[in-house]
């Protein structure tokens, strides 16, 4: 499944990354460096999909995921977390945020396009 996934990450080479493997599975990608650049970009289209690094400057992941999951146009857009924060506990805080799932930095490219597709199933979710 093709989708246009919205990548937020305030590091460019982690965000170039994530893009490129992405790309390479036929996702169309829309990047953000910050939640504000996200905010904007999401008054003009809405995602299949969002993948927010947890920790940047200013408005962090977690408050975005709330933010967003709190407007009835992207509840039910799956958000999933996308950091280097691996501290015990953290993917409860991300899930609490509502995010819909964790996947910790760096990336895999070998497994992470099959990853984030698990996200993409119209069924997911579901037993």
């Amino acid at each position: 499944m093709n989708a246009t996934i919205l990548l937020v990450d305030d590091n460019v080479t982690n965000l170039k990354l994530a893009a490129d493997v992405l790309m390479l599975d036929g996702h169309a990608i829309v990047k953000a460096l910050d939640a504000n650049e996200a905010l904007s970009l999401l008054e003009t289209f809405r995602p299949d999909l969002i993948l927010m690094d947890l920790a940047m400057p200013g408005m962090d992941g977690l408050a975005l995921t709330r933010l967003l999951k709190a407007e009835a146009r992207f509840r039910d857009v799956p958000i999933v977390a996308l950091t280097a924060s691996a501290m015990k506990g953290d993917d409860h805080k991300a899930l609490a945020a509502g995010c819909d799932g964790y996947i910790t930095k760096p990336i895999d490219t070998r497994t992470f396009g099959s990853t984030v597709a698990t996200f993409l199933r119209p069924d997911r979710g579901e037993p």
